[in-house]
């Protein structure tokens, strides 16, 4: 396949299809892909544009690949995975500049980035740029570029976060190929709710995992939903918390994380990491310093329990609390919060999680490289 096409491009009841450029090529489609009912179905540089619609969806569909393909410029979104698909995005490869958001994962399906052979961006996109809900999962492994993704709602939820889970979804974000980077999203880098869990950890030594200047906040967690740093997490940059636990949340901070550079002098909710609402903060190491306001502030029946972790520079002291809240810490000065017991902090270190197998994914492109190569 090569040229342009101006047509939309249908795939139902499909096995074992390969679809795509000649290798090292692209192709245009002016247009939509979807796939329906489909297995096995490996899709290489395709750059798709549509003015109607998505680029791409995904439907009831199983091991389906994209690789080397785009999906810009559509007034839907770049890329839609519903219905119990599972899909794997294989950089490079971008979805920008969509007018409802980047990428769409619903209904149980799943979405893994594996920007193994180049970086995937997902960035400049109405909405949010990675929307994740109904029990779904999405999964980058680094090399991958979160950003500048504006907000377009009216309604009292904005939806321009880095990443948005929502209704018991999960995600995971790693640097196993480099740095997973969410910046300058204007509503907030990650949107964590409606019991759904976010982990982030380190899985190398190619990069970091940065969360920085997205408006208001790093991370938003609510709703009884768990968000969990495993090291090498740098959260800078917001104008009111680096994280913002309220509703029941939970933080889980393990490791050489790092909070910092976080809230505004005219904001009185500033912290490195606010928890409010009966939400609880468990730290193991880390770092929370220069932040506008306290290091940790613990609002209405919240607690924080605290061990190894360091607070240099926070205008507010190290941990502030109002007459409901509590503290267990290692800390004996600069905390300005009642302590429960003296029976010492608990010890509930968890294991990261682990880096998938990916060679079934590089035996696939290599045989796709094979054939498609210009003879």
């Amino acid at each position: 396949m090569t040229g342009t096409c101006n047509e939309n491009v249908t795939i139902t009841n499909f096995w074992n299809l390969n679809l795509g450029a000649v290798y090292g090529s692209t192709a245009t489609i002016h247009g939509n892909v979807s796939i329906l009912a489909s297995n096995s179905v490996f899709l290489y540089g395709l750059n798709v544009t549509n003015l109607a619609g998505d680029a791409f969806d995904v439907t009831s569909s199983h091991n389906v690949t994209l690789w080397t393909c785009t999906g810009n410029g559509n007034s839907g979104v770049g890329l839609s995975v519903a219905t119990l698909s599972d899909v794997v995005v294989q950089g490079p490869g971008s979805f920008d500049t969509n007018g409802a958001g980047g990428i769409n994962v619903t209904f149980q399906s799943s979405l893994n980035v594996l920007a193994m052979d180049g970086p995937v961006d997902i960035s400049s996109n109405h909405g949010a740029g990675v929307g994740v809900g109904d029990g779904a999962l999405f999964q980058t492994l680094g090399n991958t570029t979160i950003e500048s993704n504006i907000n377009t709602s009216t309604s009292v939820r904005p939806n321009g976060f880095g990443i948005q889970a929502l209704s018991a979804s999960k995600v995971q974000v790693a640097n196993c190929f480099g740095t997973s980077q969410i910046s300058d999203n204007q509503s907030g880098g990650i949107d964590d709710r409606e019991h759904s869990q976010i982990s982030i950890w380190n899985c190398g030594t190619n990069g970091d995992n940065v969360i920085k200047d997205n408006g208001p906040v790093g991370a938003e967690v609510g709703m009884g939903s768990q968000l969990a740093l495993y090291s090498n997490v740098v959260i800078s940059g917001h104008t009111r918390a680096g994280i913002d636990l309220y509703a029941e949340a939970q933080l889980y901070a393990y490791g050489p994380n790092v909070i910092s550079q976080n809230g505004s002098s005219d904001n009185p909710r500033s912290a490195g990491v606010m928890v409010d609402g009966n939400s609880e903060a468990y730290l193991r190491g880390g770092t929370i310093s220069n932040n506008e306001g306290p290091g940790i502030l613990a609002l209405v029946n919240s607690s924080v329990d605290s061990v190894g972790a360091t607070f240099h520079n926070n205008s507010g002291g190290i941990i502030t609390c109002d007459s409901s809240a509590y503290v267990v810490s290692d800390l004996h000065k600069g905390i300005e919060c009642r302590t429960p017991h003296n029976l010492g902090s608990g010890d509930r270190a968890a294991a990261a999680p682990v880096a998938p197998d990916v060679t079934a994914q590089k035996n696939q492109a290599a045989r796709y490289k094979k054939f498609a190569s210009p003879k």
